[in-house]
């Protein structure tokens, strides 16, 4: 069994999200997904975002709203929403006091 533990990863800021991706854990091909957790600060969002991967998110600690080409959601914590390939995103915390904690798995389509 191994652990990961979000509040000692490696994280780098892109904007004012900080990213903390799973490779540093060298897990490398024992998984079927890339993973990483990412912190949106009080009162931010995303920049807005695009990539071939399709993207599974667990809202962790406080409560999103995720905007897609589809239109924009209110996920609560505890609760998931899934991004398809090429669909553009952002993920805003509205909250000025709770920071945003979230937990992305992706892969490419077809490979999971």
């Amino acid at each position: 069994m191994r652990v990961f533990d979000n509040t000692t990863a490696d994280a780098d800021w892109v904007a004012d999200i900080e990213v903390a991706r799973w490779e540093q854990y060298g897990v490398g091909d024992s998984m079927p997904f890339n993973a990483m957790w990412y912190t949106v600060r009080p009162g931010s969002t995303s920049p807005a975002d695009r990539h071939p991967e399709v993207e599974l998110s667990i809202v962790v600690q406080g409560s999103a709203v995720v905007s897609s080409d589809s239109g924009s959601v209110v996920v609560e914590r505890g609760a998931a929403f899934l991004i398809e390939s090429d669909e553009t995103h952002t993920v805003e915390n509205r909250s000025f006091a709770t920071p945003l904690l979230v937990f992305s798995a992706y892969w490419m389509p077809g490979n999971a």
